[in-house]
């Protein structure tokens, strides 16, 4: 049930006219997208946002509990928040921390963080203002332990009408088609803070970016836990997650994509966090014959070892893998394909580890990034036995991603005088078609280019992982 908060009159201290909101969001897209619609419904109700915490009334944190570095940055990002309020002009500031790392710690966090005034679930994204204004415009005191307004299982889904304050550049932007997760992954808790997979419908999503398009934005980064997993929950929730979806029975990613390609415009649409269970050859095939889908494909692998996909319970096999990037990179011409890797999940052997290096000098992936194992507590990988050491874990991070490097220089310089289409973030530097935003590389030009439109170039060097580029 929603709960919903009335106004009352302002607490004694602050200045007159609108409450000021400042936010610090951390974590990846889809924290990002919960963070610019709690900043759309606290403007909605009259509220300012801005970008100077020591003028703020009210700072959010929205925080990250992917793994154990993204809990620290979050931790360290709350304190010193904290730390911040007491220098600002506003002594009264109130201090609010949302995200995944609030829905899953707050009542830990409650009594460890008393600095805090309240907790935010995911749930709550679309209330903010609305808490804002019970923390703020009320006569009740300051309570001796923070307010906790996360309610468990998160349910919440936005819309087209959903308010929104974009906090990417005008000229891209992310588009979130789902919430959730249904996969059992052993290293991963995200299915216990953002609940089972539910998709927005393409109606939705369709009239957002119709929105979008005349506001300006010229690249649509398509986001969820699993974008390839879309619609199937709105058709047949028996669906295994092995079972391929290529009939017409209901929305699919393939009728997502064949209903923006009838927007009218010159954009990009881009997939982000597919899943390899999922992929079908209708999907390959509608990719390749979209007018608005980038020949970019981001699907996370984890690991290539049979006894490690077992393990991680990945549902899927090597052998599934391999024939599904022969496939991809068949079907899709001009294929970038980008994909993570996992080093030291517990038990994986030395040979495993060099299974792995072998795998990713064999397909010789375009865009490639590894992490290392984090012990997430309340994940089944955290129980097993044969945790790897810290210090073996860097030593295979280093190992692949010096492998990597020397990839990705071949690959950049295998592009020297080639044409290219690229999308303009800065006047001097640009991104391609095999280039997300934030995590991939870019394009330096020789030449100021005005920014938030796409330009033609060159490709005339490179720069390790970048490409350097004269403009036409």
């Amino acid at each position: 049930m929603e709960t919903v908060f009335k106004p009352g009159r302002p607490e004694a201290g602050y200045a007159a006219g609108p409450i000021k909101v400042g936010m610090i969001s951390l974590g990846c897209a889809k924290n990002l997208v919960d963070a610019e619609i709690m900043l759309g419904g606290i403007r909605s109700r009259g509220m300012e946002i801005t970008s100077d915490a020591a003028d703020a009334d009210v700072v959010i944190v929205n925080t990250c509990a992917f793994i154990d570095s993204a809990k620290e940055e979050s931790i360290e990002a709350i304190l010193e928040a904290h730390q911040e309020r007491g220098l600002s002009k506003r002594g009264r500031q109130k201090l609010i921390v949302s995200g995944c790392m609030s829905q899953r710690f707050s009542r830990e966090l409650a009594a460890e963080l008393p600095e805090v005034d309240a907790f935010l679930g995911l749930d709550q994204v679309a209330q903010a203002g609305e808490i804002i204004e019970h923390l703020i415009r009320t006569d009740q005191p300051r309570p001796q332990a923070p307010l906790n307004f996360v309610t468990p299982k998160s349910r919440y889904l936005p819309s087209y009408d959903t308010p929104r304050f974009r906090l990417t550049p005008p000229h891209y932007a992310f588009v979130k088609i789902a919430e959730g997760c249904n996969h059992p992954c052993s290293f991963c808790v995200i299915p216990q803070m953002r609940g089972r997979h539910r998709s927005r419908s393409i109606d939705s999503i369709e009239a957002e970016v119709r929105r979008l398009v005349a506001e300006g934005v010229k690249e649509f980064n398509l986001v969820s836990q699993d974008t390839t997993y879309f619609g199937m929950d709105l058709w047949s929730e028996k669906a295994g997650p092995r079972q391929p979806v290529d009939s017409r029975r209901g929305p699919t990613l393939s009728r997502l994509i064949e209903r923006l390609d009838t927007i009218p415009g010159d954009f990009w649409v881009r997939l982000l966090y597919t899943h390899p269970a999922h992929w079908s050859d209708e999907l390959i095939g509608t990719i390749a014959q979209s007018r608005r889908v980038v020949p970019y494909v981001d699907m996370p692998l984890q690991h290539i070892d049979g006894g490690m996909l077992a393990s991680m319970r990945r549902e899927t096999s090597r052998e599934h893998i391999e024939d599904l990037i022969g496939r991809l990179r068949a079907g899709i011409p001009a294929l970038t394909l980008r994909t993570t890797f996992i080093v030291g999940f517990p038990g994986e052997t030395d040979q495993q580890f060099e299974t792995l290096l072998e795998f990713i000098g064999g397909v010789r992936f375009e865009r490639l990034g590894v992490f290392l194992y984090s012990q997430e507590e309340g994940s089944r990988a955290a129980r097993m036995a044969d945790q790897i050491s810290p210090a073996i874990k860097k030593a295979r991070y280093r190992r692949a991603m010096a492998l990597q490097q020397r990839i990705a220089a071949e690959t950049a310089a295998a592009k020297v005088g080639s044409a290219m289409r690229v999308l303009v973030d800065q006047p001097l530097v640009a991104r391609g078609l095999g280039d997300a935003p934030e995590v991939d590389t870019k394009v330096l030009l020789d030449r100021p280019v005005p920014v938030g439109g796409f330009a033609e170039v060159v490709v005339t060097g490179t720069q390790v992982y970048d490409l350097r580029a004269r403009v036409t």
